[in-house]
């Protein structure tokens, strides 16, 4: 494995920004309170919940001008937290779901997405038949700017949470208040699956697995489903893709 996908694999979810921002090619432009934002009427308002809050991420799904801009709105979500999927990707990285989680604060962001670029989401994050889109109802959530919102669309894992201790395990490189579960940032969380999986294995010759061993990686990820959490809110209503 080449240094470069170890470091894809490990530094998920990449670097977030601070503060709301307008993606475009590549590029990110820091928003402040009184910058004007483009025009939201014709977006679906989309939660980021681990990687694709990172420009890097975004960078990798929409290269090029013609897809246009992107507003990433940063904001506080009220009762649910950022925990680990119990699934490995692809490109070797354990990704984030979202999860209820009552009195925790969690610092997310909103990407306003128009149709293709919703379309080209809905590409790369639902056709693995890992996660599922739906539209989730009734929360509370203060956003940095822009228009406030009681409802939302996510991708939330089809596979619950991972849990340690029969507890979620919430990803430490997201900011949140009140957690009581114990969170792992990435390395943390790939060496709990390691020893929980194949402990023989250090952990660059497990990753390396995951990476180049599709039937290995499969197999992981369905060992990874005894013992999650499934999501569960009243709010959730998933909204098949054709």
């Amino acid at each position: 494995m080449s240094p470069d996908a170890f470091e894809r694999a490990t530094a998920y979810p990449y670097r977030i920004p601070i503060q709301s921002f307008i993606y475009r090619n590549g590029e990110e432009q820091p928003l402040g309170r009184d910058d004007a934002l483009p025009l939201l009427e014709d977006r679906t308002p989309v939660l980021a919940v681990g990687s694709n809050q990172s420009p890097e991420q975004l960078a990798r799904k929409f290269e090029g001008e013609h897809w246009g801009q992107i507003p990433v709105i940063r904001c506080e979500l009220t009762d649910f937290d950022s925990v680990f999927s119990p699934h490995i990707a692809s490109y070797g990285a354990i990704a984030a779901t979202l999860q209820h989680a009552p009195g925790v604060t969690v610092t997310l962001f909103v990407t306003w997405l128009t149709e293709p670029q919703l379309v080209r989401m809905h590409e790369t994050e639902i056709s693995s038949a890992n996660y599922g889109y739906g539209r989730l109802n009734g929360i509370r959530m203060k956003c940095e700017m822009g228009p406030e919102l009681d409802s939302v669309h996510i991708y939330n894992s089809r596979r619950g949470t991972l849990c340690h201790d029969d507890e979620p395990i919430p990803v430490a490189e997201i900011p949140a208040r009140n957690r009581t579960w114990k969170a792992m940032n990435q390395l943390d969380v790939q060496d709990h699956v390691r020893r929980r999986l194949e402990p023989r294995d250090d952990l660059k010759t497990f990753i390396n697995r995951s990476v180049n061993d599709h039937e290995r990686r499969f197999a992981r990820s369905e060992s990874l489903k005894t013992g999650a959490r499934p999501f569960s809110h009243p709010g959730f209503t998933e909204i098949p893709i054709s």
